[in-house]
């Protein structure tokens, strides 16, 4: 499934909000530009009660701020939210999708390696078995090419991993890190077979993790980012 069927649904103003939030996060409307509802009627062909929303929303993701007499006006990107999926979807969408992987990967590897590490000491059985199972699937997934399975394996394997840490912050990235590896697929920026070394740092941590081990369970998770942040400085 689209990363953008999963963030916006299928409201109407989902296209409009798709579009301005594409421009703005590729700088094509930059910061201190004005918006009109007016303008974004007309541009789009769509009611007011559609272009209101579609600012209410991006005004709640802080790329756009209404004030009365000035209009809406785009924000610079230290008020935008950065962790919104949508947000992340667009900067990897637009110019700037290089320096937004390479953000993103350098925030998993702060992250993951010590979830995982946690996960290995207060994950449950159910979440132990289950990561090893996902850990089987990709295996199979990324050897046979099915990249759309194996992205959804994947996002399913990393995101237990961060709940199980029983770790609250860690957890509320889940959404985050779905994004980039959904967005790193979508973009045709995934080999068309992963490489085997992710595959067998994807089980080693799996194993690590059934097995309470925390510390070889977070070094197989740093070694794997490492291996992610390899492909993505040079692909």
């Amino acid at each position: 499934m689209d990363l953008r069927a999963r963030t916006n649904g299928t409201a109407l103003h989902d296209p409009v909000l798709d579009a301005i939030g594409l421009e703005i996060a590729c700088g094509e409307l930059p910061s201190g530009h004005v918006l009109t509802l007016d303008g974004i009627q007309e541009r789009f062909e769509v009611s007011r009660t559609v272009a209101r929303e579609t600012m209410r929303i991006l005004e709640s993701m802080g790329l756009v701020r209404s004030r009365r007499r000035v209009g809406i006006t785009v924000q610079p990107r230290e008020s935008w939210n950065l962790f919104d999926p949508r947000v992340i979807w667009w900067r990897l969408s637009g110019s700037g999708r290089d320096a937004q992987l390479r953000s993103l990967t350098e925030l998993r590897i702060a992250v993951e390696p010590l979830a995982a590490g946690a996960a290995a000491r207060n994950a449950s059985g159910d979440q132990r078995a289950r990561a090893v199972e996902l850990a089987a699937e990709l295996r199979k997934l990324g050897e046979a090419g099915d990249l759309d399975e194996f992205m959804e394996c994947d996002v399913e394997f990393h995101t237990l991993l961060l709940r199980a840490s029983a770790n609250e912050m860690f957890a509320a990235l889940a959404d985050v890190v779905g994004a980039v590896l959904r967005g790193r697929t979508q973009l045709g920026l995934m080999p068309h077979h992963p490489v085997p070394e992710a595959l067998d740092l994807h089980e080693a941590v799996a194993a690590s993790v059934s097995a309470g081990r925390g510390g070889p369970a977070e070094e197989a998770m740093r070694e794997l980012l490492a291996e992610v942040r390899s492909a993505v400085l040079h692909p």
